[in-house]
Protein backbone atom coordinates (compact mmCIF):
# COMPACT_ATOMS: atom_id res chain seq x y z
CA UNK A 1 0.00 0.00 0.00
CA UNK A 2 3.11 1.95 0.11
CA UNK A 3 1.86 3.44 -3.84
CA UNK A 4 -1.61 2.70 -4.24
CA UNK A 5 -1.34 3.83 -7.77
CA UNK A 6 -4.43 2.38 -8.74
CA UNK A 7 -6.23 4.30 -6.66
CA UNK A 8 -7.46 8.08 -5.30
CA UNK A 9 -4.43 9.40 -3.50
CA UNK A 10 -5.54 9.73 0.18
CA UNK A 11 -5.20 13.39 2.19
CA UNK A 12 -2.37 14.16 4.02
CA UNK A 13 -3.78 13.83 7.40
CA UNK A 14 -2.31 15.40 10.66
CA UNK A 15 -1.46 12.44 13.54
CA UNK A 16 -4.28 14.42 15.81
CA UNK A 17 -7.23 14.14 12.83
CA UNK A 18 -5.79 10.02 12.38
CA UNK A 19 -5.96 9.82 16.20
CA UNK A 20 -9.28 11.43 16.45
CA UNK A 21 -10.38 9.33 13.19
CA UNK A 22 -8.97 5.77 14.94
CA UNK A 23 -10.42 6.91 18.25
CA UNK A 24 -6.63 6.57 19.39
CA UNK A 25 -4.31 7.94 22.01
CA UNK A 26 -1.31 9.94 20.46
CA UNK A 27 1.46 8.64 23.10
CA UNK A 28 3.33 11.91 22.44
CA UNK A 29 0.81 14.76 21.91
CA UNK A 30 4.07 16.82 20.51
CA UNK A 31 3.85 14.99 17.48
CA UNK A 32 0.40 16.09 16.77
CA UNK A 33 0.91 18.02 13.52
CA UNK A 34 3.20 15.55 11.77
CA UNK A 35 1.88 14.84 8.82
CA UNK A 36 0.88 11.38 7.26
CA UNK A 37 0.37 11.00 3.56
CA UNK A 38 0.06 7.26 3.20
CA UNK A 39 -0.54 3.53 4.63
CA UNK A 40 2.20 0.69 4.54
CA UNK A 41 3.46 -2.43 6.00
CA UNK A 42 5.88 -2.09 8.74
CA UNK A 43 8.56 -3.31 6.25
CA UNK A 44 8.16 -0.89 3.38
CA UNK A 45 6.53 2.21 5.13
CA UNK A 46 8.49 5.45 5.55
CA UNK A 47 8.75 8.78 7.18
CA UNK A 48 5.13 9.67 6.23
CA UNK A 49 3.43 6.55 6.55
CA UNK A 50 0.99 5.00 9.06
CA UNK A 51 1.32 1.48 9.96
CA UNK A 52 -0.04 -0.74 12.86
CA UNK A 53 1.17 -3.98 14.67
CA UNK A 54 -0.56 -6.46 16.65
CA UNK A 55 1.42 -9.95 16.17
CA UNK A 56 4.41 -10.58 18.14
CA UNK A 57 5.50 -12.59 14.84
CA UNK A 58 6.88 -9.23 12.84
CA UNK A 59 8.17 -7.91 16.58
CA UNK A 60 11.54 -7.88 14.29
CA UNK A 61 9.84 -5.34 11.20
CA UNK A 62 8.61 -3.01 14.27
CA UNK A 63 11.80 -2.64 15.48
CA UNK A 64 13.49 -1.95 12.05
CA UNK A 65 10.61 0.58 10.81
CA UNK A 66 10.97 3.67 9.28
CA UNK A 67 7.38 4.10 9.56
CA UNK A 68 6.14 7.98 10.85
CA UNK A 69 3.70 6.60 12.94
CA UNK A 70 1.77 3.25 14.30
CA UNK A 71 -1.26 1.94 15.60
CA UNK A 72 -0.35 -0.14 18.19
CA UNK A 73 -2.02 -1.88 21.61
CA UNK A 74 -1.01 -1.05 25.18
CA UNK A 75 0.84 -4.10 25.64
CA UNK A 76 3.10 -3.61 22.85
CA UNK A 77 3.69 0.26 23.06
CA UNK A 78 6.73 0.47 24.66
CA UNK A 79 8.57 -1.63 21.75
CA UNK A 80 7.71 0.76 18.94
CA UNK A 81 10.97 2.72 18.13
CA UNK A 82 11.98 6.44 19.22
CA UNK A 83 11.54 7.72 16.30
CA UNK A 84 7.90 6.33 15.30
CA UNK A 85 4.60 8.16 16.64
CA UNK A 86 2.75 5.38 18.63
CA UNK A 87 -0.84 5.69 18.53
CA UNK A 88 -2.18 3.25 21.29
CA UNK A 89 -5.45 1.61 20.70
CA UNK A 90 -7.09 -1.33 21.60
CA UNK A 91 -7.37 -3.22 18.05
CA UNK A 92 -4.56 -1.61 15.86
CA UNK A 93 -5.40 -3.67 12.65
CA UNK A 94 -9.53 -2.84 13.40
CA UNK A 95 -8.47 1.11 13.74
CA UNK A 96 -5.66 0.79 10.36
CA UNK A 97 -8.83 -0.93 8.19
CA UNK A 98 -11.48 2.07 9.48
CA UNK A 99 -8.61 4.51 8.07
CA UNK A 100 -7.70 2.86 4.96
CA UNK A 101 -11.99 2.55 4.55
CA UNK A 102 -12.28 6.56 4.74
CA UNK A 103 -8.46 6.55 2.22
CA UNK A 104 -9.51 4.21 0.16
CA UNK A 105 -13.46 3.95 -0.57
CA UNK A 106 -12.71 3.62 -3.98
CA UNK A 107 -10.72 0.16 -3.51
CA UNK A 108 -13.95 -1.65 -1.36
CA UNK A 109 -15.95 -2.29 -4.66
CA UNK A 110 -15.00 -2.75 -7.87
CA UNK A 111 -15.43 -0.41 -10.60
CA UNK A 112 -16.48 -0.44 -13.82
CA UNK A 113 -13.46 -1.94 -15.70
CA UNK A 114 -13.84 0.90 -18.61
CA UNK A 115 -14.55 3.69 -16.38
CA UNK A 116 -18.20 3.46 -17.88
CA UNK A 117 -21.33 5.92 -16.58
CA UNK A 118 -23.98 4.15 -18.40
CA UNK A 119 -24.76 1.99 -21.00
CA UNK A 120 -21.83 1.21 -23.57
CA UNK A 121 -22.93 0.90 -27.22
CA UNK A 122 -21.73 -2.59 -28.00
CA UNK A 123 -24.21 -4.26 -24.68
CA UNK A 124 -26.64 -6.31 -26.27
CA UNK A 125 -29.98 -5.64 -23.86
CA UNK A 126 -33.12 -7.55 -24.54
CA UNK A 127 -35.67 -4.96 -25.45
CA UNK A 128 -38.14 -6.97 -22.19
CA UNK A 129 -35.20 -5.97 -19.97
CA UNK A 130 -35.99 -4.02 -16.95
CA UNK A 131 -32.73 -1.55 -16.01
CA UNK A 132 -33.48 1.29 -13.37
CA UNK A 133 -31.84 4.70 -13.94
CA UNK A 134 -28.25 4.87 -12.59
CA UNK A 135 -27.56 1.13 -14.20
CA UNK A 136 -24.13 0.78 -15.64
CA UNK A 137 -23.38 -1.84 -18.25
CA UNK A 138 -19.93 -2.40 -20.05
CA UNK A 139 -18.90 -3.15 -23.39
CA UNK A 140 -20.04 -6.55 -24.64
CA UNK A 141 -22.27 -6.84 -22.01
CA UNK A 142 -25.30 -9.34 -22.50
CA UNK A 143 -28.78 -9.03 -20.94
CA UNK A 144 -31.60 -11.59 -21.91
CA UNK A 145 -34.92 -11.27 -21.97
CA UNK A 146 -36.94 -10.38 -19.05
CA UNK A 147 -34.02 -9.45 -16.83
CA UNK A 148 -34.48 -6.87 -13.67
CA UNK A 149 -31.46 -5.21 -12.60
CA UNK A 150 -31.23 -2.68 -9.90
CA UNK A 151 -30.23 0.72 -9.87
CA UNK A 152 -26.78 1.74 -8.93
CA UNK A 153 -25.37 -1.76 -10.26
CA UNK A 154 -22.45 -2.34 -12.72
CA UNK A 155 -22.59 -4.74 -14.85
CA UNK A 156 -19.36 -5.48 -15.97
CA UNK A 157 -17.35 -6.35 -19.59
CA UNK A 158 -18.51 -9.81 -21.06
CA UNK A 159 -20.77 -10.15 -18.78
CA UNK A 160 -23.73 -12.72 -19.22
CA UNK A 161 -26.91 -12.33 -17.08
CA UNK A 162 -29.92 -14.88 -18.22
CA UNK A 163 -33.34 -14.54 -19.17
CA UNK A 164 -35.69 -13.87 -16.11
CA UNK A 165 -32.70 -13.27 -13.67
CA UNK A 166 -33.41 -10.15 -10.79
CA UNK A 167 -30.36 -8.18 -9.68
CA UNK A 168 -31.01 -6.19 -6.85
CA UNK A 169 -30.08 -2.34 -5.87
CA UNK A 170 -25.77 -1.48 -6.00
CA UNK A 171 -24.35 -4.72 -6.70
CA UNK A 172 -21.33 -5.38 -8.97
CA UNK A 173 -21.13 -8.06 -11.37
CA UNK A 174 -17.35 -9.02 -12.50
CA UNK A 175 -15.77 -9.29 -15.67
CA UNK A 176 -17.00 -12.70 -17.69
CA UNK A 177 -19.43 -13.67 -15.02
CA UNK A 178 -22.35 -16.09 -16.07
CA UNK A 179 -25.86 -15.83 -14.16
CA UNK A 180 -28.52 -17.67 -14.91
CA UNK A 181 -31.52 -18.99 -12.60
CA UNK A 182 -30.85 -16.58 -9.70
CA UNK A 183 -32.95 -13.78 -7.52
CA UNK A 184 -29.70 -11.65 -6.86
CA UNK A 185 -30.16 -8.87 -3.25
CA UNK A 186 -29.13 -5.82 -2.71
CA UNK A 187 -25.44 -4.58 -2.36
CA UNK A 188 -24.13 -8.19 -3.93
CA UNK A 189 -20.46 -8.01 -5.14
CA UNK A 190 -19.97 -11.10 -7.59
CA UNK A 191 -16.25 -10.61 -8.73
CA UNK A 192 -14.90 -11.73 -11.94
CA UNK A 193 -15.11 -15.41 -13.56
CA UNK A 194 -18.22 -16.41 -11.60
CA UNK A 195 -20.91 -19.03 -13.37
CA UNK A 196 -23.85 -18.47 -10.86
CA UNK A 197 -26.93 -20.56 -11.64
CA UNK A 198 -25.47 -23.67 -14.02
CA UNK A 199 -27.00 -26.63 -13.51
CA UNK A 200 -25.95 -28.79 -11.02
CA UNK A 201 -24.09 -32.36 -11.00
CA UNK A 202 -27.00 -34.42 -10.87
CA UNK A 203 -26.91 -37.99 -12.62
CA UNK A 204 -28.28 -41.50 -12.30
CA UNK A 205 -25.26 -43.37 -12.52
CA UNK A 206 -24.66 -46.73 -14.34
CA UNK A 207 -27.72 -47.21 -15.87
CA UNK A 208 -28.82 -49.51 -18.88
CA UNK A 209 -28.85 -46.44 -20.51
CA UNK A 210 -25.58 -44.46 -19.29
CA UNK A 211 -25.79 -41.85 -16.52
CA UNK A 212 -28.97 -40.89 -17.00
CA UNK A 213 -29.18 -36.58 -16.17
CA UNK A 214 -31.76 -35.38 -13.77
CA UNK A 215 -33.29 -32.12 -14.62
CA UNK A 216 -32.21 -29.17 -12.40
CA UNK A 217 -35.12 -26.94 -12.00
CA UNK A 218 -34.11 -25.16 -8.86
CA UNK A 219 -32.57 -21.27 -8.51
CA UNK A 220 -30.10 -19.11 -6.64
CA UNK A 221 -31.12 -17.00 -4.40
CA UNK A 222 -28.38 -14.59 -2.85
CA UNK A 223 -29.76 -12.45 -0.37
CA UNK A 224 -28.68 -9.06 0.34
CA UNK A 225 -25.07 -8.32 1.46
CA UNK A 226 -23.07 -11.00 0.30
CA UNK A 227 -19.78 -10.90 -1.74
CA UNK A 228 -18.92 -14.05 -3.95
CA UNK A 229 -15.10 -14.11 -4.76
CA UNK A 230 -13.61 -14.90 -8.83
CA UNK A 231 -13.93 -17.70 -10.25
CA UNK A 232 -16.01 -19.35 -7.89
CA UNK A 233 -19.20 -21.82 -9.33
CA UNK A 234 -22.87 -21.53 -7.79
CA UNK A 235 -25.12 -24.60 -8.57
CA UNK A 236 -28.79 -24.03 -9.08
CA UNK A 237 -31.02 -26.28 -7.04
CA UNK A 238 -32.59 -29.24 -8.71
CA UNK A 239 -35.75 -29.31 -6.89
CA UNK A 240 -35.51 -27.06 -3.98
CA UNK A 241 -33.33 -23.51 -4.24
CA UNK A 242 -29.53 -22.70 -3.58
CA UNK A 243 -29.46 -19.87 -1.12
CA UNK A 244 -26.74 -18.18 0.16
CA UNK A 245 -27.93 -15.91 3.41
CA UNK A 246 -27.26 -12.19 3.71
CA UNK A 247 -24.00 -10.69 4.93
CA UNK A 248 -22.02 -14.00 3.89
CA UNK A 249 -18.51 -13.01 2.40
CA UNK A 250 -17.48 -16.08 -0.09
CA UNK A 251 -13.57 -16.34 -1.72
CA UNK A 252 -12.45 -17.27 -4.80
CA UNK A 253 -12.60 -20.35 -6.61
CA UNK A 254 -15.21 -22.08 -4.41
CA UNK A 255 -17.38 -24.41 -5.37
CA UNK A 256 -20.96 -24.66 -3.99
CA UNK A 257 -23.28 -27.63 -5.32
CA UNK A 258 -26.88 -28.27 -5.90
CA UNK A 259 -29.57 -27.71 -3.09
CA UNK A 260 -27.03 -26.27 -0.55
CA UNK A 261 -28.35 -23.85 1.90
CA UNK A 262 -25.96 -21.47 3.52
CA UNK A 263 -26.55 -18.95 6.68
CA UNK A 264 -26.23 -15.59 7.28
CA UNK A 265 -22.64 -14.19 7.99
CA UNK A 266 -20.82 -17.44 7.40
CA UNK A 267 -17.17 -17.14 6.17
CA UNK A 268 -15.99 -19.41 3.28
CA UNK A 269 -12.06 -19.44 2.34
CA UNK A 270 -10.33 -20.17 -0.88
CA UNK A 271 -11.20 -23.16 -3.11
CA UNK A 272 -13.62 -24.93 -0.91
CA UNK A 273 -16.03 -27.45 -2.41
CA UNK A 274 -19.25 -27.92 -1.15
CA UNK A 275 -21.30 -30.90 -2.01
CA UNK A 276 -25.23 -30.79 -2.91
CA UNK A 277 -27.45 -30.82 -0.40
CA UNK A 278 -25.61 -29.75 2.69
CA UNK A 279 -27.01 -27.01 5.21
CA UNK A 280 -24.89 -24.35 6.18
CA UNK A 281 -26.02 -22.46 9.88
CA UNK A 282 -25.42 -18.96 10.36
CA UNK A 283 -21.86 -17.79 11.28
CA UNK A 284 -20.09 -20.97 10.09
CA UNK A 285 -16.35 -20.42 9.38
CA UNK A 286 -14.63 -22.95 6.94
CA UNK A 287 -10.88 -22.51 6.06
CA UNK A 288 -8.94 -22.95 2.39
CA UNK A 289 -9.62 -25.80 0.72
CA UNK A 290 -12.41 -27.92 3.37
CA UNK A 291 -14.42 -30.14 1.62
CA UNK A 292 -17.63 -30.91 3.04
CA UNK A 293 -19.78 -34.38 1.78
CA UNK A 294 -23.57 -34.40 0.97
CA UNK A 295 -26.44 -34.22 2.62
CA UNK A 296 -24.45 -32.98 5.93
CA UNK A 297 -25.88 -30.59 8.47
CA UNK A 298 -23.29 -27.96 9.66
CA UNK A 299 -24.12 -26.24 12.83
CA UNK A 300 -24.52 -22.27 13.35
CA UNK A 301 -20.90 -20.64 14.38
CA UNK A 302 -18.79 -23.79 13.55
CA UNK A 303 -15.73 -23.26 12.45
CA UNK A 304 -13.54 -25.83 10.55
CA UNK A 305 -9.71 -25.62 10.04
CA UNK A 306 -8.41 -25.31 6.42
CA UNK A 307 -7.76 -28.66 4.39
CA UNK A 308 -10.18 -30.64 6.39
CA UNK A 309 -12.63 -33.05 5.09
CA UNK A 310 -16.04 -33.89 6.38
CA UNK A 311 -17.95 -36.68 6.22
CA UNK A 312 -20.25 -36.05 9.25
CA UNK A 313 -23.39 -33.55 10.79
CA UNK A 314 -21.20 -30.86 12.62
CA UNK A 315 -22.97 -29.53 15.78
CA UNK A 316 -23.54 -25.97 16.69
CA UNK A 317 -20.65 -24.04 18.01
CA UNK A 318 -18.22 -27.19 17.04
CA UNK A 319 -14.58 -26.81 15.94
CA UNK A 320 -13.33 -29.56 13.83
CA UNK A 321 -10.38 -30.38 11.77
CA UNK A 322 -8.49 -32.81 9.69
CA UNK A 323 -9.36 -35.70 7.50
CA UNK A 324 -11.46 -36.65 8.14
CA UNK A 325 -12.35 -34.18 10.15
CA UNK A 326 -13.38 -34.38 13.96
CA UNK A 327 -13.54 -32.24 16.99
CA UNK A 328 -9.97 -30.27 17.02
CA UNK A 329 -9.45 -31.50 20.91
CA UNK A 330 -9.63 -35.13 19.69
CA UNK A 331 -7.69 -34.70 16.54
CA UNK A 332 -4.65 -32.80 18.23
CA UNK A 333 -4.45 -35.68 20.83
CA UNK A 334 -4.30 -38.22 18.13
CA UNK A 335 -1.39 -36.54 15.76
CA UNK A 336 0.24 -36.67 19.52
CA UNK A 337 -0.19 -39.90 19.83
CA UNK A 338 1.04 -40.87 16.48
CA UNK A 339 4.04 -39.02 17.06
CA UNK A 340 4.96 -40.57 20.18
CA UNK A 341 4.55 -44.40 18.56
CA UNK A 342 7.08 -42.81 15.86
CA UNK A 343 9.24 -41.77 18.24
CA UNK A 344 9.10 -44.73 20.27
CA UNK A 345 9.70 -46.63 17.85
CA UNK A 346 12.56 -45.20 16.19
CA UNK A 347 14.73 -45.40 20.01
CA UNK A 348 13.54 -49.08 19.77
CA UNK A 349 17.16 -51.31 19.54
CA UNK A 350 15.23 -53.95 17.79
CA UNK A 351 13.96 -51.76 14.61
CA UNK A 352 17.39 -50.86 14.14
CA UNK A 353 18.34 -51.55 10.56
CA UNK A 354 14.64 -51.78 9.21
CA UNK A 355 12.90 -49.44 6.92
Amino acid sequence: MAQPSFFKKPPASALADIATLTKAQLVDPSRAGHIITGLASLDEAGPMHLTFFDNLKYLDQLKATKAGACLVSARFEAQVPAHVAALRVAQPFRAFVRIAREWHGDALRPQSSVRNDGIAPSAIIDPTARLEDGVVVDPLAVIGPEVEIGSGTVIGVGAVIGPGVKIGRDCDVGARTAIQCALIGNNVLIHPGCSIGQDGYGFVFFGPEGHLKVPQTGRVVIQNDVEVGAGTTIDRGSLRDTVIGEGTKIDNQVQIGHNVTIGRNCLLAAQIGLAGSLTIGDNVALGAKVGINNHLKIGDGAQVTAMSGVKDDIPAGGRWGGFFAKPTKQWFKEIIAVERLVRDSKADPKDEGQE
